[in-house]
């Protein structure tokens, strides 16, 4: 069957503890929306997409995607896959195009985003950002692959102990918040570094 150009999705949250009743919210969404969210679970697997779709159901977090399912067209839908980015190996890392870091390792993680992480202070010229991403930046990081959820590429950078104190010492002058606090508790080992093409 073709590809539709829109698809009726029906958006259910699963949130775990206790029994909650969220609204079901209906919406008429684009097959190339609908194939992106598809993709930041199964990458390009073409066969693994084109059982989802028959399906008609996929979970991602806590919000199930219920839909009519129907058998995609091969033709038609490597063709929409092609116009997705595919990973790049010899992408180099450039920290001025990094938007988000995962420092990982422990038991928890600790997500930092670049626009609340540059953020300056009035007698601070450099931000914990750039701290961060000197820090990153003075190995070269391995390329992991292509995020689809996070429209970035994936680069990972084992860290020292050196390196992991020099961060949460930035951490620590950066005054307080839940990024910095978690960076100061954290017990990590590795950064995950993602940059927009």
């Amino acid at each position: 069957m073709a590809l539709p150009h829109t698809v009726r999705v029906k958006l259910m949250s699963e949130a775990a503890g206790g029994i909650s009743l969220t609204p079901v919210v209906a919406q008429e969404m684009p097959v190339r929306d609908l194939i992106e969210h598809i993709l930041g679970v199964t990458g390009k697997d073409e066969p693994r997409i084109g059982e989802i779709l028959r399906r008609g159901t996929m979970t991602i977090g806590a919000s199930r995607f219920r839909w009519a399912g129907w058998n995609a067209d091969v033709d038609e839908l490597r063709h929409l896959l092609a116009g997705f980015p595919d990973p790049d190996p010899a992408r180099p890392f450039l920290a001025e195009r990094c938007i988000r870091v995962v420092l990982a390792g422990g038991r928890q993680e600790v997500a930092i985003l670049r626009e609340t992480a540059a953020r300056g202070g009035l007698f601070r010229k450099r931000t914990f950002w750039d701290e961060l991403m000197e820090v990153a930046g003075a190995r070269a990081p391995a390329y992991a692959g292509y995020s689809y959820r996070e429209r970035a590429d994936r680069y990972v950078r084992e860290l020292s102990g050196e390196e992991a104190a020099r961060i949460r010492e930035a951490a620590g002058r950066a005054g307080r918040g839940a990024w910095s606090d978690g960076v100061r508790r954290a017990a990590f080992t590795r950064a995950e570094l993602f940059a927009q093409r």
